[in-house]
């Protein structure tokens, strides 16, 4: 990114911070950057992630960028607490490393440039959460505590994240220069774009069509995972769309408990614009927005069509991971009515959508009685129950076979908002950051039971309290 200059960026160094101090390390983050797990170890380590030491070879920027807020354009936006470190490839792809939290730049509209570690530990450990769920995603490679008190609406403590990412342009980076009338940097950002995460497509006629067709798909497809494991990002600005289709900048996320497709964890989104029935939608509106930044480039109208596609590879994708979630390969017409019956029986019911899909794994011959505790109507349950076990008998899998397939695909824990809120509680009140770690290492194996050594594993897994359930969050949380 620095080759292309200060008109899409602000070279600027870190403001330093005191007596900084590790939170967490992820060796799984560490090594997609080639480093060992002992490199947490260096006393180097946390004086370069929290911003206090140059790490040699780095030349540390913002990113210039705009987008559309809750369907308003914002022309004022960019790297406002963020720094892009450097970029690094150990033979795994190129892996930008970005320090959030590290102090103010010229994108920060007055504000002190710092994240609470309320939030940072949320985006920390959600990136870690969706990539072990098969969601392309942000990584962490580590979360440095600060001890200098930052101010929200109460002293709070800071944290830097250091993320790490694919690519950190947006949506909105393209939006930056097309509504400030510069056409020729939009195409100098797309063509360095296509140069370095597209590459297959740097040297062909059609390649700035061919770039919009694959960020159509790549990010019809992130949607469907998204809501396949009941995923809701809560603020879907554009400036919050990656063009690689990876899960990008986690605030007030949530994942649902009881089946609700109206349910927004932001709190700020009063109409529901981001609600989890509404992401889809929201994903082919935000492309809409790409593509009209593409329009002194590319024919609208063949900007239209490409865009007609988003729906279809969506569809296809959602249908797919339904199929794998219920165990069936037959995605015909008995089955799409099976999947519109289950969601409506869904939204009628009690039941924990993650932990649903768990016992249902069980039917007919295993442990899978409990389903009945979610459903006032048991009559609706048995009939859609015989309507699954016609499908499951005319594939004729052996049932130990297909409830392994499904153990592999529908996850026994998700990180649910009353388990992250008791890792911040004890972060915040007790210095204790055992929690997160935990927390961590359920991330990373998503499928499994807890280690068998662990105390009130149950609370892992249970479905959500009811105080928590469908429980909403601001930006800054």
């Amino acid at each position: 990114m620095a080759e292309l200059g200060t008109d899409f960026c602000q070279f600027k160094s870190p403001d330093p911070v005191t007596d900084p101090y590790l939170v967490n390390f992820s060796p799984e983050g560490a090594s997609l950057l080639g480093l060992t797990p002992d490199c947490v170890n260096d006393p180097d380590f946390v004086q370069i992630f929290s911003g206090n030491q140059e790490l040699p070879g780095s030349r540390p920027l913002a990113m210039a960028y705009s987008g559309h807020q809750f369907g308003s354009y914002n022309p004022r936006l960019g790297d406002g607490r963020g720094l892009l470190l450097t970029e690094i490839d150990a033979g795994h792809g190129s892996w930008d490393v970005y320090l959030k939290g590290c102090g103010p730049t010229r994108f920060s509209r007055g504000f002190d440039g710092r994240a609470t570690l309320r939030s940072s530990i949320r985006e920390y450990l959600a990136g870690e959460a969706l990539h072990a769920l098969g969601v392309p995603t942000t990584r962490a490679l580590a979360l440095i505590g600060i001890r200098d008190l930052i101010y929200r609406q109460r002293p709070e403590l800071a944290a830097i994240v250091v993320r790490l990412s694919d690519s950190h342009i947006r949506f909105g980076s393209f939006e930056f220069f097309h509504y400030t009338n510069q056409p020729d940097k939009t195409t100098r950002l797309l063509d360095y774009t296509i140069e370095k995460q597209f590459s297959e497509f740097a040297s062909l006629p059609d390649k700035y069509l061919l770039f919009f067709r694959e960020v159509i798909k790549r990010t019809a497809t992130m949607i469907a995972l998204w809501q396949s494991v009941g995923f809701v990002h809560g603020v879907m600005n554009t400036d919050n769309m990656s063009i690689t289709g990876a899960t990008f900048d986690y605030g007030p996320f949530g994942f649902i408990d009881r089946f609700n497709p109206h349910f927004s964890p932001n709190s700020s989104d009063h109409n529901g614009r981001y609600a989890y029935g509404q992401q889809p939608e929201i994903g082919h509106w935000n492309l809409g927005k790409l593509g009209e930044t593409l329009t002194h480039l590319i024919d609208p109208d063949d900007l239209e069509s490409e865009l007609k596609n988003y729906q279809p590879v969506y569809n296809q994708t959602l249908k797919e991971l339904f199929g794998r979630k219920l165990g069936l390969q037959a995605l015909d017409e008995s089955f799409s009515d099976l999947v519109g019956r289950m969601f409506n029986l869904l939204s009628k019911s009690q039941a924990d959508f993650t932990n649903f899909f768990r016992l249902l794994a069980e039917y007919p011959e295993g442990s899978w009685q409990d389903l009945n505790n979610y459903f006032d109507d048991k009559a609706a349950l048995d009939e859609w129950l015989n309507l699954y076990k016609k499908l499951i008998d005319r594939e004729g899998e052996d049932f130990a076979d297909r409830n392994q397939a499904m153990n592999q695909v529908n996850p026994r824990f998700i990180l649910r908002n009353h388990l992250l809120e008791r890792a911040i509680s004890k972060a915040l009140q007790q210095s204790d950051f055992s929690e997160v770690e935990r927390l961590r290492l359920l991330c990373l194996n998503p499928f499994d039971n807890a280690p068998g050594d662990w105390d009130e594993t149950d609370i892992y897994f249970d479905d959500t309290p009811q105080s928590f359930v469908e429980w909403r969050l601001s930006c800054s949380a």
